[in-house]
């Protein structure tokens, strides 16, 4: 099992003054406690899921390209990019750019969005769902293109909602064949489909239905002709252990949860730790809870 620290907010003690050593603070003991990664929620607001839209919230790939230099190992990704906010061609740049810089160590997550609100209030284009579905399959097609041979499938790409004319790609990025893929959601009708057809790890929900739509995604695999057990199955926690190192309790009820998840077929949990930026919950995750599930 491997966990990957997802940062959602950043109202967090100093203000935006002390974000930088913070940020740089947090992702130094991330890397030295055992986490595979570092993800950044990808909006602009903070998402009312998380008490937004009031609150500090940092741009992704600025963030993680910060993370870039501070960091040696982790992988770096959103969780994940909402489709309509960025050109595909620009999206794969990107990717690119924070694969060559980080050393190989980017990975694209994208999704269909979800944050209406946010979008319009910025000026973003937020089409009906099933055109951001179509939407994400030619943002897929157009970034593996781009990242296949030398300097990318130049060939002119016609789509319904994307048209280049010459999709290159110079540097190319250094993780080969190219950067992995993590489509989010569990829609069994398109979404599910869609990470048989192009992704290298689906993010699910932590829902008791996990087990069943991993069925139906090596269902879509065995169509598609590909190996489901290549695909990483990851899953969205709360890692919550609490600020106080002296009382186990929550980190105990932590590590059964991700047992849990693990026995439904979760290799990956992407977790959201509470008062991250007082630096203590970290640690904790590191001393006790990595060491505890690393053998799952």
């Amino acid at each position: 099992m491997k966990l990957i620290l997802h940062l959602v907010k950043f109202d967090w003690p100093g203000g935006p003054e002390q974000l930088r050593s913070r940020l740089s603070e947090i992702a130094a003991i991330a890397e030295q406690s055992g986490f595979d990664g570092i993800s950044i929620s990808d909006h602009l607001w903070l998402h009312p899921r998380i008490g937004g839209p009031d609150g500090n919230m940092l741009e992704a790939y600025t963030t993680l390209a910060f993370l870039a230099a501070q960091t040696h190992r982790v992988r770096l990704l959103t969780h994940v990019t909402a489709v309509p906010y960025r050109y595909p061609g620009v999206l794969a740049k990107t990717v690119t750019t924070l694969d060559v810089l980080s050393g190989g160590r980017a990975c694209l997550g994208i999704g269909t969005g979800d944050f209406e609100e946010e979008a319009r209030g910025l000026g973003i284009p937020f089409p009906s769902q099933a055109e951001r579905y179509e939407m994400l399959e030619e943002t897929l097609q157009i970034c593996l293109r781009m990242w296949s041979g030398e300097h990318g499938d130049e060939r002119p790409f016609a789509g319904k909602h994307y048209q280049l004319e010459h999709p290159r790609n110079q540097p190319q990025s250094l993780a080969r064949p190219h950067p992995p893929i993590l489509i989010g959601g569990d829609g069994e009708q398109k979404t599910l489909r869609l990470v048989a057809r192009y992704a290298d790890a689906c993010g699910l929900r932590p829902k008791p239905e996990i087990p069943h739509k991993l069925d139906v995604l090596r269902r879509y695999c065995a169509e598609e002709g590909r190996d489901y057990d290549a695909i990483e199955k990851t899953c969205a926690f709360a890692f919550d252990v609490g600020d106080d190192a002296r009382d186990s309790t929550k980190s105990d009820a932590l590590i059964g949860q991700i047992q849990w998840l693990a026995s439904m077929g979760i290799q990956t949990v992407v977790g959201f730790v509470p008062n991250i930026g007082d630096i203590t919950p970290v640690e904790i995750i590191g001393d006790r809870v990595i060491p505890a599930i690393a053998g799952l």
